[in-house]
């Protein structure tokens, strides 16, 4: 393809609140435009890479036995009801009526059509184990869109549905996913690692999230390789922690003006954040409870709402009722004297001499300690693991905590679903028999910034070359001038074409230093440049991305020399 025949939109500015890699190079790159927040246009760049990713993840979906399907995108609220999720999903389950004033929503996910389909269809267990497929646009009302596509509102993604008469069956169904992920992940040429994860609102007993490991992720992948271990943070159950050191410190009420933060209050007073502890209010069944952190770690959502009297899902209290509770304001609140339900993580009991707010405005007590200060709180397992916390795999051993980036999930559901809508059939007995499913989910378009993230440098996207737009680029110096290099360009272009290779032929009118740099920053990992001078010695420059050395090929034999340097 020639680059005149394409819609080649580089740019070199971007919007100055894009906060990632993988946003910046994919505007710069001409592979979207955003047409709202978080909706995007995919141009042809940007719509090559993710027909590659696509198509990767087809093939081997069908490898795995699973069928392909296609369901509509637009969902009537019944079937939500009847599941239950009509009102648990959240604002984030765009709703609307048509014409006719009846509930519809668009689809996040399919659960629910897809079991309301398949109990139409399957009457036997001999029509079992099935699996069934699509790849598909969805849609998730973000309350905070942002990293384009990385968190938007519409994006691609292939859901898969497992259907079977027990649940040996089930899990069957789930390895055999699982083993399929890691070969699309394997195909895509991605480091990535998968990690036990929590169900959340798709339900189900077991799930495996499947991680790229980035530094802009938004999840903590706990990781120990030696102990053969590797988890959200979320999922990471802490053990308790020892008794607090002896008193040193007095009890002291400090005024600490216009401290609002941990980080600010560190700054005041000149003590390290692990030496603080910070009171969080949360909704309660009977109104507001305090959680208490240490002031270096972060609350785990999940394992708040199991705790007893807390909501589910879990939210923070509002300003009214924090000050209604505590006197204070947000910045100032502290366990002394309060006089509400109150829990305090594990780590929180070793710790003496702590600083924390006096539920006073812009004062801080310094010297607490338990017992002497405060009775002690219920201690449970309240916050997300971080690095050199213990293994549970091996307590001798510590994680290392990296950043990941989600790109697949599969859940075994179980009879969560099936039981909702009666979804049944006869087992080989002829007795009714509710089916187990399992659910499994690839985000396509995210992949796509994800490998971003995980390949790029100073001048654009590294691309694995199995998604790549194209595999070779061919930039000519003078082209509308120079009939060789013409000549010659087209017919390089011709015939690594007819070999099977996709090619990019930059024969715009410009400059070569701007050529260069559009190739490099689409990251595309083959580069010729075909100049008369090359012409004169039978050569052809040839460049891979990534790579600072430049080599010179014999125009001889271009073709297979090229074949071999792709397929290695």
């Amino acid at each position: 393809m020639k680059s005149t025949e394409n819609l080649l939109a580089t740019v070199r500015q971007v919007p100055a609140d894009v906060e990632i890699v993988s946003h910046r190079l994919m505007l710069r790159a001409g592979m979207i435009r955003q047409l709202a927040s978080g909706i995007y246009s995919w141009l042809p760049t940007g719509l090559r890479v993710l027909r590659k990713v696509e198509n990767i993840v087809r093939e081997e979906m069908n490898r795995a036995g699973a069928q392909e399907v296609l369901m509509p995108s637009v969902q009537p609220a019944e079937i939500w009801r009847e599941s239950g999720r009509w009102d648990f999903f959240g604002p984030e389950l765009l709703r609307f009526q048509d014409r006719h004033k009846r509930d519809f929503c668009l689809g996040p996910t399919h659960e629910e059509v897809i079991t309301t389909l398949i109990n139409n269809e399957v009457r036997s267990y001999r029509q079992l184990p099935a699996n069934f497929y699509q790849i598909q646009w969805k849609f998730r009302d973000e309350v905070r869109p942002r990293f384009g596509v990385m968190r938007c509102r519409e994006f691609l993604m292939k859901d898969a549905y497992s259907f079977d008469v027990n649940r040996a069956g089930m899990e069957q169904a789930y390895q055999v996913m699982y083993d399929a992920y890691c070969k699309v992940f394997e195909r895509l040429g991605l480091d990535f690692v998968a990690v036990a994860a929590d169900s959340g609102a798709i339900g189900g007993s077991v799930s495996t999230e499947f991680h790229v490991l980035a530094d802009s992720g938004e999840d903590g992948i706990g990781i120990n390789t030696d102990a053969n271990f590797a988890s959200n943070v979320e999922m990471i159950d802490l053990p308790p922690s020892g008794p607090p050191k002896p008193a040193e410190e007095s009890l002291a009420l400090v005024e600490t003006p216009t401290v609002r933060t941990i980080e600010d209050l560190c700054k005041f007073l000149s003590v390290p954040s692990s030496q603080t502890l910070k009171t969080l209010l949360v909704q309660g069944e009977n109104g507001p409870v305090a959680l208490l952190l240490r002031g270096d770690h972060e609350l785990n959502t999940l394992k708040a709402v199991k705790v007893s009297g807390i909501e589910s899902p879990l939210q923070m209290a509002g300003a009214d009722e924090v000050e209604k509770a505590t006197g204070a304001q947000s910045g100032s609140v502290g366990p002394i004297g309060l006089e509400i339900p109150m829990y305090a993580d594990y780590a929180t009991r070793e710790m003496s001499d702590f600083v924390c707010g006096a539920n006073q405005r812009e004062h801080h007590y310094t010297g607490v300690n338990w017992g002497r200060d405060l009775p002690e709180p219920p201690f449970v397992d309240l916050r997300k693991a971080v690095n050199g916390d213990p293994c549970p795999n091996d307590p001798t051993k510590s994680i290392t905590v990296k950043r990941g980036i989600e790109v697949g999930h599969v859940f075994q559901l179980g009879t969560k679903y099936s039981e909702s809508f009666d979804a049944t059939c006869l087992d080989a007995n002829g007795e009714n028999a509710v089916m187990w499913m399992g659910c499994y989910g690839i985000g396509v378009s995210r992949i796509v910034a994800a490998a971003i993230e995980q390949n790029n440098d100073d001048s654009g996207i590294i691309w694995p070359e199995p998604i790549a737009p194209f595999l070779v680029c061919i930039v000519p110096i003078n082209f509308q001038q120079s009939a060789d290099v013409a000549r010659i360009s087209v017919d390089v272009h011709d015939a690594l074409t007819q070999a099977g290779v996709e090619v990019m032929l930059d024969d715009r009118d410009d400059r070569p230093g701007v050529k260069f740099a559009d190739m490099d920053l689409l990251g595309i990992p083959h580069r010729l440049v075909v100049s008369d001078r090359g012409i004169a010695n039978g050569q052809i420059e040839y460049k891979r991305r990534g790579k600072e050395a430049v080599e010179h090929l014999s125009l001889d034999g271009l073709t297979e020399e090229l074949l071999q340097r792709i397929n290695h």
